[in-house]
């Protein structure tokens, strides 16, 4: 889906070399895209869970999920920090210049 965006801006931008009102089309078709195409499926598909689990209680299925969310998140910490480590010894100059930028 987002690819056909993609490619459908392009056309009405090099379209839009010679009709203006083009560019505004592209640039409202990438608003419509980012606006509800993007963020509305990842919306839906995080609400239901949310209001599934709080009003059944949820004493029995909450600490599963609960558990396997934390342990992803700390699987994620641990790799961010371990290509930060690689990062920092691999390239010690820029590391140093982004730290100074902080």
């Amino acid at each position: 889906m987002g690819t056909l965006i993609i490619s459908a801006t392009l056309i009405l931008v090099v379209m839009g070399f010679s009709n203006h009102v083009l560019w505004l089309a592209a640039v409202a078709l990438l608003f419509l895209y980012v606006r509800y195409g993007r963020t509305g499926g990842s919306a839906s598909t995080a609400s239901p869970s949310g209001t599934s689990g709080s009003p059944s209680g949820g004493s029995s299925g909450a600490p599963g999920r609960t558990d396997a969310s934390y342990r992803a998140y700390r699987e994620r910490r641990d790799r961010q920090a371990k290509w930060e480590r690689r990062y920092r010894r691999e390239r010690p100059l820029e590391a140093r210049r982004q730290e100074r930028q902080k």
